[in-house]
């Protein structure tokens, strides 16, 4: 009931999932990433707990496919889960359990991968892998998202359209970008514009925020106020 890619930037470290599919908040439920590891997404009856297992696996060294059947192994339900996942050396692996729901599969390139299940056709999945790797100009997550356009245009779900996620994790252990649409006629149309505004109100802050290089961030108050001026705020910290 959903595709998703996932994918790994070498040069920024990011590692990202995009997914979307015709089902309540799929971004409570699909992807999962961690800085210096990987990005999962697990999907199709989807079993959460998977999505932790594979990240673990890859953090003790395992090959994606190894870290997909370490987590699956305890789980009575394999034959009805899809996972796939991206390590740091840009490798990937993808499981399709024989009792999802046609059409199912994957396919994958450098650095990322994609997959999917009830979909209107094997195209879905071709069709965003291939708009993925030929956009390779684009900040991944302006990537991600015409990666899915591309899907959604091939025909996507074969119910229709309910939700959409994206997240992105590069140095911290919470993501740079979590973005969101659980309930939407058209959630990549939704996505396209929460993405628009973490460009704008979002993404430029990310430097000076706390982060592991900084744990405080920025605290200067001259320099904050400053900003405030810079974009017309009236704004003051309290002189007490």
């Amino acid at each position: 009931m959903t595709w998703s890619i996932v994918a790994h930037d070498p040069a920024s470290g990011a590692f990202a999932v995009a997914v979307t599919t015709c089902a309540f908040a799929v971004g409570a439920s699909c992807p999962f990433v961690r800085p210096g590891i990987g990005a999962v997404s697990t999907q199709s009856f989807t079993n959460r707990y998977l999505g932790p297992a594979v990240l673990d696996g890859l953090a003790r060294g395992l090959a994606p496919a190894d870290a997909i059947q370490s987590a699956l192994a305890g789980d009575r339900g394999a034959a009805l889960r899809q996972v796939h996942c991206v390590d740091r050396h840009g490798n990937s692996a993808a499981w399709t359990g024989e009792s999802c729901v046609e059409w199912a599969g994957s396919t994958s390139g450098p650095g990322f991968s994609v997959a999917g299940n009830m979909l209107a056709g094997e195209s879905v999945v071709t069709e965003t892998a291939a708009c993925y790797a030929s956009a390779a100009a684009l900040p991944l997550p302006e990537r991600l998202m015409l990666a899915l356009d591309a899907g959604q245009a091939a025909g996507g779900d074969r119910r229709g359209r309910q939700s959409a996620a994206m997240k992105l994790i590069t140095t911290e252990d919470f993501p740079d970008l979590d973005l969101r649409v659980d309930d939407h006629p058209t959630p990549l149309d939704e996505m396209r514009r929460l993405l628009g505004v973490w460009r704008r109100d979002r993404a430029p802050g990310l430097a000076t925020a706390p982060r592991r290089a900084d744990p405080s961030g920025l605290v200067d108050k001259a320099v904050i106020e400053a900003g405030w001026r810079a974009r017309g705020l009236e704004l003051r910290f309290s002189k007490r």
